[in-house]
């Protein structure tokens, strides 16, 4: 049985962009990315975009027992600036195609079914800002194997009850059948 994946958002989870922006949180350093770059979403912003990141999360993250991907509007991006401030390893990226940022009038993320088709029937933790209920239900009918939606507050980014609940999910799987 293969580790479990781990769908890793960068803005809000990694980068607590919803912090006072005048107080940069302990431990992190600012990344600034030039227009053009990064995050899709934000290319018309004519500043560049300032990024807090805490270089202590990869080491974290690589010891938790996952099989990480990002799963951020960043996609492949995130292997040329996140990646290298945290100390990780190019990381494979979930390809969110034509439903990058759009809105689906159930509430479910448009996230959700990229992740679910990325993940194939694997378990899986996805460490967001942004999902809520419909999400939690629309996995749970969609995906046999056991999920954890784990949220992260913006304004504080991932804390260490954090990691302690992704390693506390991975470590309760049964390696040979992915139940939990």
């Amino acid at each position: 049985m293969s580790r479990p994946l781990l769908f890793l958002d960068v803005d809000g989870p990694l980068n607590p962009y919803a912090a006072k922006p005048e107080k940069r949180p302990e431990g992190y350093t600012t990344l600034r990315v030039p227009r053009g770059d990064g995050d899709p979403g934000l290319r018309s912003r004519s500043r560049p975009l300032r990024v807090w990141l805490n270089p202590g999360h990869g080491p974290a993250l690589l010891g938790l027992g996952f099989d990480i991907c990002w799963a951020t509007t960043w996609m492949s991006e995130a292997n040329r600036w996140i990646g290298p401030v945290l100390g990780l390893p190019e990381l494979p990226f979930v390809d969110f195609g034509s439903a990058l940022l759009r809105e689906r009038p159930d509430g479910v993320h448009w996230k959700s079914d990229a992740l679910l088709a990325h993940a194939a029937g694997r378990p899986f933790a996805w460490v967001d800002d942004e999902q809520g209920a419909a999400d939690h239900a629309h996995m749970a009918a969609r995906h046999r194997a056991p999920a954890l939606l784990h949220h992260v507050n913006p304004r504080i980014g991932l804390r260490a009850d954090d990691f302690t609940a992704l390693a506390a999910f991975a470590a309760s799987l049964d390696r040979s059948t992915g139940t939990l």
